[in-house]
């Protein structure tokens, strides 16, 4: 018996049995995802007076993506299900336990004592390979996780920047509405004095109704986006009513990035894809140990002690070996395993390659848009608005052509807000389609052009 337990001993100081330091997983997390958000990951959120000192001032892009980092639940739970598998992995990479038999026979006075010591000897055999599959099965893990912080990032900044796009809608259709109720009571005033006839008056009627309406979408659009904001940040209670953003959007970047080895790129950093890889391998070697496995499912090597108050003990050892007669073994489903793995990395790389290329051609089309607007659009409808006014001014035009030309220039100002929050969008994805899975937002549809605004009727 002390022989058994020195074998059992040895064989544990050879293959070794490093356990597994709970919280080394989320390291690992984030050393992957810290050099792209700069922030270091923790299982626990923020404490409430540090939040609410975050909250104090405007809240910017990169502010809240740390703070989406650091305080998200949904995040949290994640990092926690992480925790179980490396539990996980860290069981299927052990020795396995030695077994102990024990019985009792009697027959007349003698009394038979039978003790034993067994051990899987075919696990133990297969345990290198087992342990770097399971090694695998948890890097391949850790680059999910990786991915999903990464896509919560990508999330929390294209929030961001469509509830500050919000906050800047809302108080534009303020202002239009203050102009438009303003253009509807003196229509009013003149009609009375015979100066505007009904139709004229029904113009301004209509335009100053579409301010309100439009008032009524911006404060719904400026609430679903602020809510969706605070959900990604894991705000609650007087927390969220605390959240301020900015006035508006930061200003369009004075040129385009170029970046032509995208796709490269992207294979080369893109945490799917290295995670595919990971199962990829990870399949390889459950196939080598299925291999291993196909004609000897169970091999246990044990110790027999036997004794006897009627005759001298017993000791000698024994082999139990089980044959999978019935059945073909591990072999087909780590063969089917294997070729899972093959077609979904290659998947993999087809869709980050085509994501990454809708990206950026989204991008460098939404930043020509919105330098459009900014350089041409709402210039030229500000030239237009300045000399119109001069030649109201010198009673060339009445008021009914000053009124339709603020109508051109509501139109030409909304439109330039949606090309810089769609390009501003079509930036988080391009940053998001470089690291991981995206889903390219596609363009919204902005204001009606200023021609058209400021068309008759």
């Amino acid at each position: 018996m002390k022989r058994t337990l020195h074998l059992t001993a040895l064989a544990l100081a050879l293959t070794g049995c490093a356990s597994l330091t709970p919280g080394d997983e989320v390291t690992d997390v984030s050393r992957l995802t810290q050099p792209h958000t700069g922030q270091t990951l923790a299982l626990e959120p923020l404490p409430a007076d540090t939040l609410a000192a975050r909250l104090r001032e405007p809240l910017t892009a990169d502010a809240a993506v740390q703070l989406a980092l650091q305080n998200s639940r949904a995040l949290q739970a994640r990092l926690a299900r992480l925790g179980v598998t490396a539990a996980e992995v860290d069981a299927a990479s052990r020795l396995p336990n030695p077994g102990f038999s024990f019985s009792r026979l009697t027959r007349g006075d003698e009394v038979e004592l039978e003790r034993g010591w067994h051990f899987n000897l075919a696990r133990l055999l297969t345990l290198p390979l087992v342990r770097q599959a399971e090694q695998r099965r948890l890097q391949a893990e850790q680059q999910q996780a990786a991915a999903d912080v990464l896509a919560l990032a990508a999330d929390a900044r294209r929030a961001w920047v469509s509830a500050v796009a919000a906050e800047e809608t809302l108080t534009y259709r303020r202002q239009v509405l203050e102009a438009a109720d303003a253009g509807a009571e003196l229509a009013r005033r003149m009609q009375a004095v015979g100066n505007f006839n009904a139709l004229a008056r029904a113009r301004e009627q209509g335009f100053a109704a579409e301010a309100r309406l439009a008032l009524a979408r911006a404060e719904n659009q400026r609430l679903a986006t602020r809510e969706r904001l605070v959900r990604l940040l894991g705000l609650w209670g007087a927390d969220a009513a605390a959240l301020r953003l900015p006035e508006r959007l930061p200003a369009l970047p004075a040129a385009a990035r170029e970046q032509p080895d995208i796709e490269t790129l992207a294979l080369a950093q893109r945490l799917d894809v290295q995670a595919a890889r990971l199962r990829l391998e990870q399949a390889g070697r459950q196939l080598d140990a299925g291999h291993i496995n196909r004609f000897v499912s169970m091999l246990e090597l044990g110790v027999a002690h036997n004794s006897s108050n009627e005759a001298p003990v017993q000791r000698g050892w024994e082999v139990t070996l089980e044959l999978p007669l019935f059945g073909p073994g591990p072999l087909p489903r780590a063969q089917a395993l294997a070729r899972e793995a093959a077609h979904d990395a290659a998947d993999t790389a087809i869709r980050a390659r085509s994501e990454v290329r809708e990206a950026y051609g989204l991008y460098r089309g939404a930043w020509d848009i919105a330098r459009q607007h900014r350089d041409e659009l709402l210039p030229l409808a500000q030239r237009i608005s300045d000399e119109q006014l001069l030649r109201y001014n010198g009673m060339l035009i009445g008021v009914f052509e000053l009124l339709a030309d603020a109508r051109a220039q509501v139109a030409a100002v909304a439109a330039a807000q949606d090309a810089l929050r769609d390009f501003w969008l079509a930036q988080a994805d391009l940053d998001q389609a470089l690291l991981g899975r995206a889903s390219p937002t596609l363009p919204q549809a902005g204001a009606a052009p200023a021609a058209a605004a400021a068309a008759p009727h």
